[in-house]
């Protein structure tokens, strides 16, 4: 999650609960691998065994779990996605969007059969960005970007309410924030048209019938590419914000000694449509009416992200002492994509006034434009497998894989969203550095995935897309 300034200050002031900052694309779909090193390097497993923390965005209920008195975690990340799109007969794109890092603090408390904190957290996102000079830019010479980030403020609460069950829960404060400078090359924008095949998304309302009428009636003779742009282009925060709330559930059932059940639910989130009076749609045309010269129209106006949220998910694992030394986990989680990313929805509405002249003399002012990009997202099954090995009281060895299937259908996947990396490969360890500090690290690989969007047969614009990355992180924990 991206914070702003003032939620940054704040969050440093508080010591929320473990966060993880993020505004780059994330790998089981638009969620992260897992959550905290502890996790991260065990395949993300964290449903049946204390793992710090970043329990308040796993399974809350593992808070139960953790010794009496409170802990304190300061963390720093990096995620590193590689990502190149290409086209038949054109120069590769890569995303210079490649290196993000994310600092974490966080802090809870166990107090008898109680355990409590509050947390304020990064969910996951995504995030791309191409020169101005590549084929995604469709001749319109501006750089092509876009970033999602989806962060939460949770207060959680556990109890024990039998020596071998813990029941808890949060409620979660939601904020996203989203960039976009997306281009479409004429053909692209034209078969989104009422006219066009439709085949990978809609355009409608009273700017594409006053654009249509131009056409139809020879004022204007073609488009060359059309572009979505609102970006304030920070690293903290998004231009178009929205707002909202969401719960978690769970619970942990000590079976034995050995053996550890965890079980958690996590509600889909009720957020706002995320909205900007900062925004711009362009089109460049040529006709009649522009002397036969192109010439980009500007439009301002207010846009609004409709129906944006984050999916609900279920899950559940357990972590088998199989020595003093062993750990063993595994976990399953469900994603219910399919609910949430059916489509992407924007509504564009023009200022009453428009400062450029052609914009003013086509009469646009006050005209709406609805956009629908095809998703069809499928739901998302991850298994996450992982150990930990003691190797002495002051040092811990760790290992796993997180094995995901792709959401996102070749048909719909698009170079600014390409969510589609699937395996990790995980490596961490923890230093004892006194006998209330630890230090906890992880690194993940994600091999490359490559993916081919056909694109639409009228327009023939396939592109492949390929996608790995290589991440991090580092934990200074302190118990008191």
């Amino acid at each position: 999650m991206v914070f702003t300034k003032k939620n940054w200050k704040w969050a440093t002031a508080v010591a929320a609960t473990l966060v993880t900052p993020l505004s780059a694309l994330a790998t089981n779909g638009m969620n992260l691998e897992g959550y905290g090193p502890i996790a991260t390097g065990m395949g993300g497993a964290s449903m049946a065994y204390d793992n710090g923390a970043a329990a308040v965005m796993n399974n809350p209920a593992t808070l139960g779990l953790m010794s009496e008195g409170s802990r304190f975690d300061g963390a720093l990340g990096l995620l590193g996605p590689n990502i190149t799109s290409k086209m038949n007969g054109q120069p590769d794109a890569e995303s210079s969007a490649d290196a993000f890092y994310m600092p974490a603090f966080g802090w809870v408390r166990r107090n008898g059969s109680m355990a409590y904190g509050v947390g304020m957290f990064g969910q996951g996102g995504m995030g791309t960005e191409y020169a101005g000079d590549s084929f995604l830019a469709a001749g319109s010479g501006e750089t092509v970007r876009s970033e999602v980030s989806v962060g939460r403020l949770i207060a959680p609460l556990v109890f024990q309410v039998a020596p071998n069950i813990n029941i808890g829960g949060s409620l979660d404060f939601v904020w996203a924030g989203m960039d976009l400078k997306m281009a479409l090359a004429g053909s692209q924008f034209g078969d989104m048209m009422p006219t066009g095949s439709q085949s990978n998304g809609t355009v409608s309302g009273s700017m594409v019938n006053t654009f249509g009428g131009a056409l139809s009636g020879g004022m204007l003779t073609g488009v060359n590419w059309a572009r979505f742009d609102f970006s304030n282009g920070s690293d903290f925060t998004g231009e178009a914000k929205g707002e909202g709330f969401a719960g978690k559930l769970g619970g942990t059932f000590k079976v034995s000694d050995q053996l550890t059940l965890g079980v958690t639910y996590h509600s889909k989130t009720a957020l706002s449509d995320l909205d900007t009076d900062n925004a711009k749609v362009s089109m460049n045309v040529v006709g009649p009416a522009t002397g036969g010269t192109p010439m980009t129209v500007n439009v301002t106006g207010k846009i609004e992200v409709k129906d944006f949220e984050w999916p609900q998910m279920f899950a559940f694992g357990a972590a088998f002492n199989a020595s003093d030394a062993l750990m063993l986990v595994a976990d399953y989680k469900w994603i219910d994509w399919s609910d949430s990313m059916k489509n992407f929805k924007m509504t564009f509405t023009a200022d009453q006034t428009q400062s450029d002249p052609l914009a003013a003399g086509f009469g646009l002012g006050g005209t709406s434009m609805d956009a629908v990009l095809y998703q069809d997202w499928d739901d998302q099954n991850v298994i996450m497998l992982g150990a930990a090995y003691k190797m002495s009281d002051e040092f811990t060895l760790r290992g796993g894989v997180n094995l995901a299937d792709n959401p996102v259908p070749d048909q719909y996947v698009n170079p600014l969203f390409p969510a589609i990396i699937k395996t990790h490969l995980m490596l961490g360890a923890g230093f004892g550095l006194s006998k209330v500090s630890t230090i906890n690290a992880s690194l993940t690989y994600a091999p490359e995935v490559e993916v081919t969007n056909p694109g639409s047969p009228a327009v023939g614009d396939e592109v492949t897309m390929t996608h790995s990355q290589t991440n991090a992180q580092i934990m200074y924990s302190y118990r008191f």
